[in-house]
This record gives structure tokens, C-alpha cells and sequence, in this order.
């Protein structure tokens, strides 16, 4: 009888990037009674492996908000074939979620705490008509932005601040803090997409978001770019601390979680 090495690890920890269509879940995290990105990945991983699979997201998206750069982290058997696990979750999962790609990763990466900045990404159609093609994944806008506008505002935003006013605050005792540092704002054209000219394409990175922040500095930057706020009102609504001081929610199926980095160290690591 061939004796078990105690001592020898039974998994070993995998990191994968995943995209899905956000439209069709309601959200990434568990969510028991709906239909969620973690509850599709769990039933096709349980089928493959014959094990319940515990799953680690970089990031928790609403209903609605779609990914192309999410991140997951989980322990599978060692010496599973990673080629193979992607090909045979892929035919499963399709069309809603595609698994990009796959590595084993040390025993100590965890897809949300390991991370050190995000990026997210929404689309605006500013025109009068709405894109057939687009309409599923932009906000229509029927007003051309001011993107200086926009810029300006948004300038204001980066840096480290009390995120309060942007933020949906969470029902907990102690108060969490709302604090976060949001590293870079771009507003951008996108040639060649949409109708009318183009698309815009707001994109922001920060080292950690909280619950609904990007839709709301997106929602706030189109209440400028349309004149219905100055940039000079920026400071004011962050000091405010007051979610009713800022502007209007995109609506979720314009965001797009990007990209999830692992460079450098997390801004938080000293205060945990």
C-alpha cells in the first residue's frame, strides 16, 4: 500500500481573470435565490472537480455591471490540468462568463486582499439618438458633454478623501470608514465607436471602491459635463459627507470592471 505524505498539499491556490456580461446576473458575490456570477463559476467547478469550490472575488459588481478584467481566487487539486479546467468551464459557462486565463499562484494571493488598485470603465453615448448596438452597454445621454468640463471636475476627485458623499454608507456599528485613494481619472473619445462619433469613455482607478462610488462620480461627472454643476463644486460636495450632495447614479450597465492589479503594496497595509 502506497503510504500519503501528510505533509504534501492537497491543492494548490489558482488565480483567474474572468469576463462576463453583467446583464445577465444579479451581481458577482452569492446571492442565494438569484442567478450570480460566483453561483454559475461554483456549479460548472463542481462538475468538473467533483468538490464545492470556495471562491475569492477581487471585487463584489452590482446587478448590471459587466467585467472584463475580474479576478478570482480559489484552491484546486494538485496537478489539475489548467489548460483543460479553462476549456471545459469555458463550454459551460458560455455566453455569459468567459474564463481568459488561469495560473497557480502562492498559497498566501487572495484575488480581493491581495490587490492593489482597480480599474473600472463606463461607456456614455452623448447624442440625441440612442445606439441599437451600444444601448445594452452605455448610458444614452442625449446632450453632448463638456469633456474639459468633465476633466476639470474630475481632478478635483483624485487623491485620498472621505469618498462620504459618493458612496451608498453601509448599515454597520461601528461606522466603516469611507476614506479611499483614487489614483487616475481619464475622460476620453473613442474613435470609431458608437453612431454619432464616438463614445466616452470615462475610466478610474483607485486602490479600493466602495458601494456604488464609480457609478456615482460618473453620474456626478455628467451633471457637469451637461452645466448642471460647476467644477468648482467638487470640493464642496466632498466635504459635504453627504451622499444627497452629489450628483445622479449611472446606471449600472455602463460599468465595466477592467482591470485588477497586484503591483506594489496596498495603500491601506500599515492601517489594515
Amino acid at each position: 500500500m502506497t503510504e500519503i505524505d501528510a505533509a504534501q498539499p492537497a491543492t494548490v491556490r489558482v488565480r483567474i481573470t474572468v469576463a462576463y456580461l453583467g446583464s445577465a446576473f444579479h451581481g458577482a458575490a452569492d446571492n442565494p435565490g438569484v442567478r450570480t456570477v460566483v453561483g454559475d463559476l461554483r456549479s460548472a467547478l463542481t462538475r468538473v472537480t467533483g468538490d464545492d469550490v470556495e471562491i475569492t472575488l477581487a471585487g463584489r459588481t452590482d446587478a448590471g455591471v459587466h467585467a472584463t478584467g475580474q479576478v478570482i481566487s480559489l484552491d484546486l487539486p494538485v496537478g489539475i490540468d489548467l489548460e483543460n479546467l479553462l476549456h471545459r468551464l469555458n463550454r459551460m459557462c458560455a455566453p455569459d462568463i468567459a474564463l481568459r486565463d488561469a495560473e497557480v499562484v502562492s498559497d498566501d494571493f487572495d484575488a480581493r486582499f491581495s490587490a492593489t488598485w482597480r480599474r473600472y470603465r463606463y461607456t456614455i453615448h452623448d447624442a440625441a439618438a440612442v445606439d441599437p448596438l451600444t444601448a445594452d452597454r452605455s448610458w444614452h445621454v442625449p446632450n453632448a458633454l463638456d469633456i474639459d468640463a468633465m476633466s476639470t471636475a474630475a481632478s478635483e476627485l483624485i487623491g485620498e478623501h472621505d469618498f462620504s458623499s459618493f458612496c451608498r454608507r453601509p448599515d454597520a456599528d461601528p461606522p466603516v470608514s469611507l476614506v479611499r485613494r483614487v489614483l487616475d481619472i481619464s475622460i476620453s473619445r473613442r474613435a470609431g465607436h458608437g453612431i454619432d462619433g464616438g463614445d466616452l469613455v470615462v475610466e478610474v482607478t483607485g486602490t479600493a471602491f466602495c458601494h456604488q462610488m464609480v457609478r456615482s462620480i460618473v453620474g456626478t461627472l455628467v451633471d457637469v459635463g451637461r452645466g448642471r454643476l460647476s467644477p468648482s463644486d467638487l470640493p464642496a460636495i466632498l466635504a459635504a459627507r453627504d451622499r444627497s450632495a452629489a450628483g445622479q447614479v449611472a446606471p449600472p450597465h455602463g460599468l465595466v470592471l477592467a482591470e485588477v492589479g497586484y503591483d506594489g503594496e496596498r495603500w491601506d497595509a500599515e492601517t489594515g
